[in-house]
This record gives C-alpha cells, sequence and structure tokens, in this order.
C-alpha cells in the first residue's frame, strides 16, 4: 500500500507544469547548502573531486538544461540529510551519495570539462 501512494506522488509531480521561476529558487538553495555540507566533509571524500566538478558543471551558464538538471538533483541528494543511507554511518554514510553522483557524472561525462574539473583541484587544495 505505501508503495502505491509513494508512486502516486510521483505521478502526480511529473504531471505538473514546469515552473522555471521555482527551478531556479531549488538550485539556488541546493547551491547554498551543498557550499556548507562540502566544506565540513568533502575534503575528506575519495569523490570529492568529482563532487565539485559537478558542482561546477551544474551553474555554468554554458551547460545544458538537461545536463544541469541530472546535475543538481544528483547535488541536491549529497545534500539532503535523509537519505537511503544517512551520512553519520560510519563507512556507509556516503556511498549512496557516491553512488548517485557517479550515475549522473556517467549520463553527462561529456559536459564536465577540463576547466570544471581544475576549479575543483584549486578549491580543493585550499581546503585542504
Amino acid at each position: 500500500m505505501e508503495v502505491a501512494l509513494a508512486f502516486e506522488r510521483v505521478a502526480s509531480w511529473w504531471e505538473r507544469r514546469f515552473d522555471p521561476d521555482e527551478a531556479l529558487r531549488k538550485a539556488d538553495a541546493v547551491r547554498r547548502q551543498f557550499r556548507v555540507k562540502a566544506r565540513k566533509v568533502a575534503a575528506s571524500l575519495p569523490f570529492a573531486e568529482d563532487l565539485l566538478a559537478a558542482y561546477y558543471c551544474a551553474f555554468d551558464r554554458e551547460t545544458p538544461m538537461p545536463v544541469k538538471a541530472a546535475l543538481v538533483g544528483a547535488l541536491a541528494y549529497f545534500v539532503l540529510p535523509f537519505d537511503f543511507a544517512p551520512d553519520m554511518l560510519p563507512l556507509l554514510g556516503f556511498t549512496d551519495d557516491a553512488a548517485v553522483l557517479a550515475a549522473a557524472i556517467r549520463m553527462v561525462a561529456g559536459h564536465i570539462r577540463d576547466n570544471h574539473r581544475e576549479a575543483a583541484r584549486r578549491v580543493l587544495a585550499r581546503w585542504r
């Protein structure tokens, strides 16, 4: 029964009309929350460079909208405190975040350019 209710919520979300203003507000919220969480934990994560490169690609003006949507969704999953494996669990906490990010990056790999990766490396060097 719970699965059916969850599916109905997803289906009703999908049928809603796209509101660009709402999408921009959500992207701005992800951007603010990402910066806070990334500073706390990203430097110690093995996938930190990919995470930051995805961030720079997602908010690059030249990145196509479908690519931005996929990456912002993956970054939002990283930011959300409630996910499949809570981030405070040792060893398992960020595995689901890494899997979601890896899937998104694999889908849009051609759009993550060298300048995104270079910016990620510079930020990581400063944080470490």
